[in-house]
């Protein structure tokens, strides 16, 4: 089998909301400068990786313990340093380093990734109003799991010098850890939140105050952060065992061109829809897909396209947009009715639905209703919280996987689908999660599916096979 000897690193934090997303970002975009770093986000979170792709020009990659088998982490690892020169991976951890799908096992966590990769682990600890105690805590998580290699600390939130000197002096005396960055308590290290978490790259990444603030966070995590000895660690991970490419392999028989033009998917991309995993794109590509871009925002109809995947995002916060742009509304129902294959994720959903109903003062919403396309006859009313894994098996033939192929996948959304038809087909029997209503999820409508659940085609293989066979 073949090895990787690439220098890696894993940055995790010792709890959510420590800000390693923001010092993550910081660190690959000032390393960018000169070397060619690929990033990674442990967890299935789509707004992270946006960041790490900005800042270092190449896709950002997920990966999970709990939806993906230790082989497909491992060859999901190998493939994105497939192809381009790669002087450094950094992967950043999801909330605490030992968060994960269960109390007692490591399933699920940032730890259990670090395991896999044979990674060196930076700690990042928020270290507010502690000093002494910052060596209790890196102590504690040096401790918990040996098999874990943290290798040296960064201080986040520092309040001056005489805070860091103490912290520094403490967490090196106690533990041998050596703190190679404090970073200080500065607004301008904060990126702008919001109910799902970050606001996307998408969304901001063309304002002047945008491209500031990465600007000054690369600056001050430059002038922090010892970069020099962050990258000296990462060139002492062991070479790492990948397998042979099972899920990556180009599919028997595809060429892209077969003995038809290929099959042309058309993919929503815009402020409003951005939340993609890049290897769901990559394995339809394999898989004889070509990938058509449209925005449902900015575009008038659908380009010329043989199936249409909708992912989620924001639809929610751009409804009077997406409700004025009556003509591509009406493109997309065309499409539904006339059986072309569609598949909608979340926001998707929300989008196919025939309305949204927004609520009042949440991140600026005016508390109206917008019409939708109407594919998919029911409203999707804003308000509650669902995070959860799901696992599901599809009760009936669908454009991603026939009847009884299973899935893990998750959900995370703030909103409810009502006005439900007594009618409606459900296609997806979930055993775990909420979905749409009693365990049920994804709706049917002749061949468009559109439900709650976010899937990762490397953890449900079927994924891009039947979608692309189903739009032939």
């Amino acid at each position: 089998m073949p090895t990787i000897d690439t220098p890696r690193v894993l940055l995790a934090a010792d709890r959510s909301s420590a800000g390693k997303t923001t010092i993550c970002t910081g660190i690959m975009a000032a390393l960018r400068r000169t070397i060619a770093v690929q990033p990674f986000k442990v967890g299935l979170d789509y707004i992270d990786p946006s960041y790490h792709t900005l800042v270092c020009g190449r896709a950002s990659r997920n990966l999970d313990g709990y939806l993906m088998t230790e082989a497909s982490v491992l060859e999901t690892f190998s493939h994105a340093l497939t192809g381009e020169k790669t002087d450094l991976a950094i992967v950043e951890g999801v909330r605490g380093l030992y968060e994960g799908f269960e109390g007692l096992s490591d399933i699920g966590s940032t730890a259990q990734i670090a395991k896999i990769l044979k990674c060196p682990v930076i700690l990042i600890i928020d270290a507010r109003s502690i000093t002494r105690s910052a060596a209790a805590v890196a102590m504690g998580y040096a401790a918990f799991d040996r098999d874990v290699d943290i290798r040296g600390v960064i201080l986040n939130k520092i309040g001056g010098g005489r805070h860091a000197e103490k912290a520094i002096t403490a967490i090196e005396h106690y533990t041998g850890l050596p703190v190679i960055g404090t970073v200080p308590r500065n607004e301008e290290m904060g990126l702008t939140m919001r109910h799902l978490g970050l606001v996307p790259v998408h969304e901001d990444r063309q304002s002047h105050e945008f491209r500031e603030r990465i600007s000054k966070i690369t600056r001050i995590v430059s002038e922090n952060i010892d970069l020099k000895r962050l990258v000296e660690i990462a060139g002492t991970a062991e070479p790492l065992t990948v397998p042979e490419p099972t899920i990556f392999a180009r599919a028997s028989g595809v060429s892209g061109t077969a003995a038809r033009d290929p099959v042309r998917v058309g993919i929503a991309l815009d402020e409003a829809f951005n939340f993609y995993y890049r290897d769901n794109i990559d394995l339809l590509e394999l898989h004889g897909a070509e990938v058509v871009y449209f925005s449902p925002l900015h575009d008038a109809a659908l380009p010329p396209v043989d199936g249409i995947y909708i992912g989620g995002g924001y639809p929610e916060l751009f409804a009077g947009e997406l409700e004025a742009n009556e003509s591509m509304r009406r493109s997309i129902r065309r499409a539904s009715a006339d059986g072309m294959p569609i598949y909608g994720e979340c926001g998707g959903l929300m989008y196919l639905a025939e309305r949204i109903a927004t609520k009042r003062d949440m991140h600026g919403m005016s508390g109206e209703t917008f019409e939708m396309v109407g594919a998919i006859p029911v409203t999707v009313e804003m308000g509650g919280k669902v995070v959860s894994y799901n696992i599901g098996s599809f009760t009936t033939d669908t454009p991603i996987g026939g009847a009884g192929n299973s899935f893990r996948g998750h959900e995370f959304h703030h909103s409810r689908v009502t006005e439900i038809p007594d009618d409606t087909v459900f296609a997806i029997r979930l055993t775990r999660g909420v979905g749409i209503r009693d365990g049920w999820d994804g709706i049917m409508v002749e061949k468009t599916l559109a439900g709650y659940a976010h899937l990762h085609a490397c953890s449900y293989l079927g994924f891009a096979e039947a979608f692309v066979a189903a739009c032939l």
